[in-house]
C-alpha cells in the first residue's frame, strides 16, 4: 500500500508505464460542493489526468470513475478523449437522497418583500425516508411550513428547480487491448471482468447446465430419436452482475415489484407432430425449464451508503470536525447531487463524500485480477484503499490533502489488521 500526498497528475507522471492493473476512483463532481475548491477545479474534466491514467494502466486494464448526474458527460468525454474505450455506465441508485430544489413560490414572495404566514412545522432529515440513519449522522433541519403571500407566489406554489437526487453514475472504461482479449489477458493479466467474483447471491434453487435425453421425442425441425435440451438455470454463485447497484431502500425496491418475466415453458413435437408438454406422457423430461427471472431489486447488488462505523473505523484519537455547515436543504452548503450531501455533525472522518467500503470492494473485485494493483488518483479518505486491504489487492492512492491522506492511512491500516470484510 502506497499513499502519496501530491497533485495527481504530477504523481502519476512519476509512475512507470503499464504499472497498475486497474483504476477505481471517485473524482470531484465539479459541483462546487459546499464551496470546496477541490470540487470546482475542473480536474475531473482535464484530459491530461486521464492520459496519465491511460499510460500507467496496463493494456486492457479497466477504469471505474464516479461522477454526478449533471457533470458525468464532461468527465466521460475527457476519459474517452484521453484514449480509453467507454465500455458501460454503472448506476448506484439510492432512495435516501433529499431534494435540493429552490422553492419558486418562496422566492417570489421574498423578492416582493412579502411575509409568509407560518402554518406548521416540518423536519427534514436529509434522508426523508430513513430518519434513524440520518440521526446517526446528526443532521436535521427544522423548518417552517408557510403559505404563499402574494398572488404570483400562489400561482407558482408547488414549483421548484430540481429533482431529488437518486443515483450516481460511474464510467466503466478500458484501455485498448493489444490483439485479442485472449492474447491480452495472457500477456498482461488484465482485459476482462471478474463475473463469477461479483455475482449477486440468490436463494433460488440451482440446476446445473447440461442436457437431458428423452427417447422417442424430437425437437421441432430435428431428426427422430433422442432429445437433447440444454438446461439453463441460475448459477450456483448467484446472478450475473448488472450495471445497476442499489441501496436497498424501500423507495428503490418499490421500483422493482416481485414479478416473474421471460418464463418459457418448452414444448416438443412427438412423432405425430403434436405438441407435447415435457411434463406429460411416458416420455416426459424430468425438468421444468424456466428462463425467466423473479424477485425484486434484490436481484441486483445491494450496497447502502457509508455507515458511521465504516467512516470512522481506525480513527480513534483523530480530531472530530464538522462535515458541513448544517444549513437547511436548498441553501448554500447542501446544494449538491452528492450521495453524502446534507450530512453533518462532528466526526473523525469529516470528508463529505465518503463511499461505502462494501461498494468499493465490489468494484475493485470486478476489475482487478488476483494480487493486482489498484490505483486511485483521487483517494479522499481512502475507501478504495480500505476495500483493497480487505480484498487482498495492492493499492496506490493519491490525494493533494495531507489531512485526508492521514485519515486514509489510518482507515487502511485498520482494514489491513482487521482482515474481516464488512
Amino acid at each position: 500500500m502506497r499513499l502519496i500526498n501530491a497533485d495527481c497528475i504530477e504523481a502519476m507522471k512519476a509512475m512507470p508505464d503499464n504499472s497498475v492493473d486497474s483504476i477505481v476512483t471517485d473524482p470531484p463532481y465539479e459541483l462546487g460542493f459546499m464551496g470546496k475548491s477541490w470540487d470546482a477545479s475542473g480536474i475531473a474534466f482535464n484530459v491530461e489526468v486521464w492520459r496519465e491514467a491511460l499510460r500507467v494502466i496496463k493494456p486492457g486494464g479497466h477504469l471505474i470513475a464516479f461522477s454526478g448526474s449533471r457533470t458525468y458527460h464532461r468527465m466521460a468525454v475527457a476519459i474517452e478523449d484521453a484514449g480509453f474505450q467507454i465500455r458501460d455506465q454503472i448506476m448506484w441508485v439510492y432512495g435516501s437522497g433529499f431534494p435540493k430544489s429552490h422553492n419558486i413560490s418562496k422566492g417570489i414572495d421574498k423578492a416582493a418583500g412579502a411575509e409568509r404566514e407560518v402554518i406548521g412545522k416540518g423536519a427534514d432529515y436529509g434522508h426523508q425516508d430513513d430518519k434513524e440513519i440520518d440521526q446517526e449522522y446528526g443532521f436535521k433541519a427544522d423548518y417552517n411550513i408557510t403559505a404563499p403571500a402574494t398572488a404570483a407566489a400562489k400561482q407558482w406554489d408547488g414549483w421548484g428547480t430540481a429533482l431529488k437526487p437518486a443515483h450516481e453514475p460511474m464510467v466503466l472504461a478500458r484501455k485498448p487491448l493489444e490483439g485479442t482479449v485472449a492474447n491480452n489477458v495472457l500477456t498482461y493479466g488484465v482485459g476482462g471482468l471478474n463475473i463469477d467474483g461479483t455475482r449477486v447471491g440468490t436463494d433460488d434453487k440451482w440446476q446445473a447446465t447440461g442436457t437431458q435425453s428423452a427417447p422417442s421425442q424430437t425437437l421441432q425441425g430435428g431428426v427422430d430419436g433422442s432429445l437433447n435440451v440444454s438446461v439453463s438455470s441460475t448459477h450456483p454463485q448467484g446472478r450475473f452482475p448488472a450495471n445497476f447497484i442499489h441501496d436497498g431502500s424501500d423507495e428503490v425496491v418499490a421500483l422493482f415489484p416481485d414479478t416473474k418475466s421471460g418464463a418459457i415453458k418448452p414444448y416438443v413435437r412427438n412423432k405425430e407432430n403434436v405438441n407435447v408438454d415435457f411434463l406429460q406422457g411416458t416420455n416426459e423430461v424430468e425438468k421444468s425449464f424456466d428462463y425467466g427471472d423473479s424477485g425484486s431489486a434484490a436481484r441486483f447488488f445491494y450496497c447502502a451508503k457509508a455507515s458511521k462505523r465504516d467512516r470512522n473505523e481506525g480513527l480513534e484519537g483523530f480530531e472530530k470536525k464538522i462535515t458541513n455547515d448544517n444549513t437547511p436543504p436548498g441553501t448554500k452548503g447542501s446544494n449538491s447531487l452528492r450521495a453524502g450531501a446534507g450530512r453533518g455533525g462532528a466526526t473523525a472522518n469529516h470528508h463529505p463524500t465518503v463511499k461505502p467500503t462494501t461498494l468499493m470492494q465490489y468494484l475493485v473485485r470486478l476489475v482487478t485480477p488476483p494480487n493486482g494493483i489498484v490505483l486511485d488518483p483521487f483517494m479522499g479518505s481512502g475507501s478504495t484503499g480500505k476495500a483493497c486491504a480487505y480484498e487482498g489487492f495492492d493499492f496506490i492512492g493519491i490525494d493533494q490533502s495531507a489531512e485526508y491522506v492521514a485519515i486514509a492511512q489510518a482507515r487502511i491500516d485498520f482494514a489491513t489488521n482487521d482482515k474481516l470484510p464488512l
